[in-house]
């Protein structure tokens, strides 16, 4: 098994506690280390999480000791686990709350690091192993792919030799995720993004988010909020 100081992995969590419950647990019982950033969780759910790393060893960092800015606070997260990564020369996993990793995913996107790779990502899919948000477009692809389209964040991984090459605290602050950025940021500085089609995830989407649902369920409330409400800029 790949040494666990190999990689920094980190879950950004915001509230949706059952779904973070199930995500924390299947990465420690694949038998690695973890770092939580709660990003303004009620106080109930805070503490749930202080719970939860008591049992189980993760890390525990509360965005509200660092910052005032309200969620989301997805900017803060990677800077500071590219400063945590830079340090200890490790690569960066990044496993969203909703996301179930398998015994051996986190290896096997290891293993795919070469010099020229920038990012690696497992496919996500449902519940009946159909590929799912955010992978449709790659549902006819058979095998691994490098890959010119966007990467999500589900469960990817971001090696040293990128990390060293860009500055995450240039970000734009004005915006409230940065994957698509991030992912093209690596294919304009010559690496290579891999997406495993090979090594799937279970993706249960924007659950700690609800409101996001209605991207598929009522498309035009769902665009109105995010113009009128300056929601989920990209």
């Amino acid at each position: 098994m790949v040494n666990d100081q190999m990689i920094h992995i980190v879950m950004p969590v915001k509230d949706s506690l059952s779904t973070t419950e199930e995500a924390v647990r299947a990465i420690v019982a694949s038998g690695y280390t973890l770092t939580v950033y709660d990003d303004f969780s009620t106080p109930e759910n805070a503490a749930r999480l202080d719970a939860l790393a008591v049992e189980t060893g993760i890390r525990v960092v509360h965005l509200s000791a660092l910052t005032g800015h309200p969620s989301p606070n997805y900017r803060l997260v990677l800077i500071e686990a590219q400063r945590t990564c830079l340090e200890q020369n490790s690569h960066l996993v990044i496993v969203e709350s909703d996301v179930l990793v398998r015994p051996g995913t986190l290896l096997r996107m290891c293993e795919a690091v070469r010099p020229e790779v920038g990012m690696v990502a497992a496919v996500t899919t449902d519940g009946s192993g159909q590929v799912n948000f955010p992978y449709e477009y790659a549902r006819r692809w058979k095998t691994d792919r490098v890959c010119s389209k966007r990467l999500s964040f589900c469960c990817t991984l971001l090696t040293n030799e990128f990390l060293h090459t860009c500055d995450f605290g240039q970000l734009d602050p004005a915006k409230n995720w940065y994957d698509v950025h991030i992912s093209h940021l690596s294919m304009q500085m010559g690496f290579t993004n891999i997406l495993q089609l090979s090594n799937p995830v279970l993706h249960k989407p924007h659950s700690s988010r609800p409101w996001k649902q209605l991207k598929y369920t009522n498309p035009f409330r769902y665009y109105w909020r995010k113009l009128t409400q300056h929601l989920d800029s990209i």
